[in-house]
């Protein structure tokens, strides 16, 4: 029994074993939708199956709302998702990323690689997005000369800001041919002395909006020393050149509205500018008029000799306080040559002489008292310290009969240190006898 695991605990280790599987994270699946419902908080719930199988399909609200299209029963598209398993059910399924209609399948992958290699290299970097000036004296815009697009264009900037220039680079916006004359004509378009450029066209299907999504159009937008406005298709559509470009705008009639400000509410503005000018010059004048009112019956200007005499009686002061400071320092100083004069020692300089002549004598006479005494205490203790090594030295005891016995360089202590006919220097008070050993024993 110990063997048996519960229902669950083998759903969670599918689940588990699913979502650890790195094949099955990121799928490229294409199939008929059927069995589609979208739930009441923007979940779509469906089926993908082809002749022969089928599975089991979500997609969360989150992905559902990116969608350009209605998933339709028998609607066939290419579906990019992961693989998992439902624990409640025990059903795989795959949880669907992003979703496209059957038929763009080959121009979307290439749509994605071309998006996912240009933002590794920087071309959507923020950082290297330019301001759009405000106030554009020339607008170019690169576009087919005829179609809705640029008659949407030169109708929203004639009537919001008719003061700019316009000036119309034309160029293909469909077909094979597209990509080299959009290109080239943003190329053209850098030697006009431009404040901003539109480059777009109206709505259409994937293929009809293919130009923008191609890379010679994303580097010359990049290149491009003009800021740049895209505007291509409609709201819905995002091309590679919306991203690389300074801005993006939902329509081409979007894009000349956020290049050419309103003239009326320019005038508008300018004329709150006015208001707030004039009332802020009164208010100045105002202030100043008061100003001058104030100065003009101050006490001083009725009375200029005032500020003199004030400025006389201050100084006046001053010069008495002057005075007075300068005046004790010299009475000061006076009465200290005065002591100095009087003193006993400039009238008497030699007394200072012989006063310090006689202290120099005593001091003499006792460092020559001192030094004998301390002579004296050396010369006895080098005595006493003398007759200690005296009593010390083994040379002494020699002169009251003793020796000292050598066998070579090593003092004899022990007759056993001695063998017979051993040679021995014994050394005297007075001198040194060398004798051969006859016997060796103890006393």
């Amino acid at each position: 029994m110990a063997n048996y695991i519960t229902v669950s605990a083998l759903n969670n280790y599918l689940k588990r074993k699913f979502d650890a599987d790195v094949h099955l994270n990121t799928v490229y699946l294409k199939g008929e939708i059927s069995n589609c419902k979208i739930h009441s908080r923007g979940h779509i719930y469906f089926s993908l199956k082809d002749d022969t199988s089928v599975i089991g399909a979500i997609m969360f609200a989150s992905s559902a709302s990116k969608l350009n299209f209605e998933p339709k029963e028998g609607t066939k598209v290419f579906a990019i998702g992961r693989v998992s398993v439902y624990e409640a059910t025990g059903k795989y399924q795959i949880i669907v990323n992003s979703m496209i209609p059957d038929g763009v399948g080959a121009l979307y992958i290439k749509y994605e690689k071309l998006k996912k290699d240009l933002e590794k290299e920087g071309l959507f970097d923020p950082k290297y997005k330019k301001p759009i000036p405000r106030f554009p004296k020339r607008i170019g815009v690169v576009t087919a000369p005829t179609g809705a697009a640029i008659r949407d264009i030169l109708t929203t900037i004639k009537r919001r800001y008719p003061m700019a220039l316009v000036i119309l680079f034309p160029a293909l916006v469909q077909g094979e041919e597209a990509k080299e004359s959009i290109s080239k004509q943003i190329k053209v378009a850098q030697d006009y002395d431009l404040d901003v450029l539109i480059v777009g066209r109206g709505g259409g299907s994937i293929e009809d909006l293919w130009a923008f999504n191609e890379e010679i159009v994303a580097r010359s937008i990049f290149a491009s020393k003009v800021p740049i406005i895209s505007a291509v298709g409609h709201e819905v559509d995002f091309t590679i050149a919306d991203f690389v470009a300074d801005l993006r705008a939902p329509t081409p009639t979007a894009a000349a509205e956020l290049c050419a400000p309103n003239t009326l509410d320019i005038i508008k503005q300018i004329d709150n500018y006015k208001i707030r000018l004039n009332e802020n010059i009164r208010n100045k004048l105002n202030y100043l008029d008061k100003y001058l009112s104030s100065l003009k019956n101050s006490y001083v200007l009725k009375n200029p000799e005032s500020i003199y005499e004030q400025k006389e009686q201050n100084l006046s002061i001053l010069i008495d306080k002057l005075n007075n400071i300068v005046n004790k320092r010299l009475e000061y100083l006076n009465q200290k040559l005065m002591v100095l004069k009087s003193s006993y020692i400039l009238k008497n300089p030699y007394l200072m002489y012989d006063k310090h002549k006689e202290k120099l004598e005593k001091l003499q006479t006792n460092i020559n008292y001192n030094f004998k005494l301390i002579l004296n205490k050396k010369n006895s203790d080098f005595n006493i310290n003398l007759e200690k090594l005296e009593l010390l030295n083994p040379l002494s005891v020699l002169k009251k009969g003793y020796s000292v016995v050598n066998l070579g360089d090593k003092a004899v202590t022990s007759y056993k240190e001695v063998k017979k006919k051993d040679i021995l220097d014994i050394r005297l008070s007075e001198g040194i006898l060398k004798v051969e050993t006859i016997e060796s024993r103890e006393r």
